[in-house]
């Protein structure tokens, strides 16, 4: 039987391809749902498996948010290697990568579910101080309203990969204003792990000529396999589909 948190590709019909790019502790059973959505439209699409995700928290904290992002590459450059266009949807940090790959590379357009760009409060400096003496501490994963729901994300937060997570934000954050293509932000409107500060800060020094956001009212910070999925579905669809 496969291990649901396997990365996960479907080949299309249609000539278009779009990238899922899962969060941090996460993996790709978050999005799968999602990328079979756009998989019966006819559309090609991968979710890699970040490194260092589906394993243990000790394997992800040999890893570096360039190797997440590298892996997030790669996949977009196979699919632009085939396809007339790459869209790319993500969720949590996903979001970051996904934001790097907009101001670096060009895709047709951005949907973004619970983005993360910046981490305020104490964590911020406590993260880089913790992890040189611990190497996990309480998860983050698991921020769903919908019973009975399991996104497979990991039992305790990998703090060595945390501190690294700082710096990727720290670079997205300097690169938002080379972000042009059409965005559709989602965020729920109780959200457990991500703070409304982050799509508010997205919104308003993004490059995006084109934005529009949705506002999630059934859902926690895993929007996509939550109460809310089939509108976030059906409507990211639409808005790809226009500004394909």
């Amino acid at each position: 039987m496969n291990d649901p948190r396997s990365a996960w590709s479907a080949q299309g019909t249609n000539g278009k391809a779009v990238l899922f790019v899962h969060g941090f502790t996460g993996s790709p059973v978050s999005l799968t749902p999602w990328a079979q959505h756009f998989a019966d439209a006819g559309y090609s699409v991968e979710v890699p498996l970040l490194p260092g995700h589906g394993t243990s928290p000790e394997a992800m904290n040999k890893t570096r948010w360039q190797q997440w992002y590298l892996e997030a590459e790669r996949a977009y450059e196979s699919l632009a290697s085939s396809h007339e266009g790459v869209a790319i949807c993500a969720l949590s940090m996903g979001g970051a990568l996904a934001l790097r790959l907009g101001a670096l590379k060009k895709p047709r357009s951005l949907v973004l579910v619970n983005p993360l760009v910046h981490i305020k409060g104490v964590n911020r400096f406590l993260i880089p101080i913790v992890s040189k003496v611990l190497s996990t501490q309480p998860a983050v994963g698991g921020d769903i309203k919908k019973e009975g729901v399991n996104e497979y994300a990991y039992a305790k937060t990998p703090l060595k990969a945390a501190n690294s997570l700082l710096h990727l934000l720290s670079d997205v954050q300097g690169r938002i204003a080379a972000v042009k293509e059409p965005l559709m932000l989602i965020h729920s409107k109780e959200d457990h792990v991500v703070p409304s500060s982050n799509a508010e800060w997205i919104l308003g020094n993004v490059g995006s000529g084109v934005k529009e956001e949705l506002l999630l009212l059934d859902s926690y910070h895993v929007a996509t396999i939550d109460n809310d999925a089939p509108e976030i579905f059906a409507k990211s669809k639409i808005f790809i589909e226009q500004n394909w």
